[in-house]
């Protein structure tokens, strides 16, 4: 009988070695978007290559908080420790990462309040909170091994930024507080779902009639019944619901790390472009289940939030 082969131990990861500072990602319900910083104790084993087990810097196993939670994550939960910008001005629509109950948050800036505080608005629970300049960051993305976008082209349109804000005649109309949004019958509207492999998606419907103060029975534009029949109608809160988006035409291309809505599974799933191909061709980075995958120009949109009754652009001072 021939001896067996030995077994190959692991290389060593590039950036994610014992002892390395990093940032940690959840999938748990209430925590998508937000990152933990930690250390990296090893990889998890010989058999699971692409699992490591973690130290948390600011979360605590035990009441006390001296014994620091421990835990194995795979590694598209991990990413190095974020670039930090020097004294960065923020600014309205750019989007930031808010420190917060001990990680750090994505969302976007909707007002400027002066003396160095802002209000950020956080998709993933539809809330407002109101931060100083020492507790956000730019937001940036870890793709393939490298920060998107990266700190020299940050800094570049940073500088753009402040010459044409002092090109402009007239001051930004600030956005209204926020409230529940009126829709009537027939408005042709985007739903979206906080239930797992649905985040980030937003799909379209008509309003079919209100349900009381903020709910409203909807029905889809291209989700059906499970016996085909007929198309799906669900009674959805205000919370999930918005107008439909304005057409944006593009009149040349999408570009590298704009950020659109890619039309995939009958919805539109928020994404970065990562690469731009031949032919009207794009590959696009999806942040919330770590992929990559091809579009055509024709299924791509610049993406947009709905915030305070108005149309923002993350991270571009237009509001439409």
């Amino acid at each position: 009988m021939a001896p067996k082969p030995k077994a190959t131990p692991p290389k060593s990861h590039p950036y994610f070695k014992p002892g390395t500072i990093v940032e940690i990602s959840s999938d748990d319900p209430g925590f998508r978007g937000s990152w933990y910083a930690g250390t990296v104790v090893r990889r998890a084993s010989a058999k699971e290559p692409a699992k490591f087990l973690v130290e948390y810097t600011h979360l605590f196993d035990d009441e006390a908080g001296k014994k620091p939670l421990r835990e194995i994550v795979d590694e598209f939960q991990l990413r190095p420790e974020p670039p930090r910008d020097g004294d960065r001005c923020f600014k309205f629509s750019e989007e930031v990462d808010a420190y917060y109950n001990d990680g750090w948050w994505e969302g976007v800036i909707t007002e400027e309040l002066g003396n160095e505080r802002f209000s950020v608005f956080f998709r993933g629970s539809r809330e407002q909170l109101e931060f100083g300049k020492e507790d956000l960051r730019l937001h940036r993305e870890w793709v393939n091994g490298c920060w998107k976008p990266p700190l020299e082209e940050e800094e570049m349109e940073d500088a753009k930024a402040k010459e044409e804000e002092l090109q402009k005649v007239s001051a930004e109309e600030k956005p209204k507080s926020k409230t529940l949004e009126k829709f009537s019958k027939g408005t042709p509207i985007e739903v979206s779902s906080d239930e797992d492999g649905f985040q980030g998606a937003w799909f379209g419907a008509t309003i079919i009639e209100p349900r009381g103060e903020d709910k409203y029975l909807i029905e889809y534009q291209n989700l059906r019944t499970e016996d085909d029949l007929d198309f799906l109608r669900e009674e959805i809160d205000t919370l999930h619901i918005r107008p439909r988006p304005p057409e944006t035409v593009m009149v040349d291309r999408y570009n590298k790390f704009d950020e659109v809505d890619a039309l995939y599974n009958d919805g539109w799933w928020v994404g970065v472009i990562s690469k731009v191909l031949v032919n009207s061709r794009y590959i696009v980075y999806f942040k919330d289940t770590d992929e990559e995958l091809e579009f055509e120009h024709s299924q791509l949109r610049l993406h947009k939030d709905w915030i305070d009754g108005k149309w923002v652009i993350p991270s571009r001072a237009l509001r439409l």
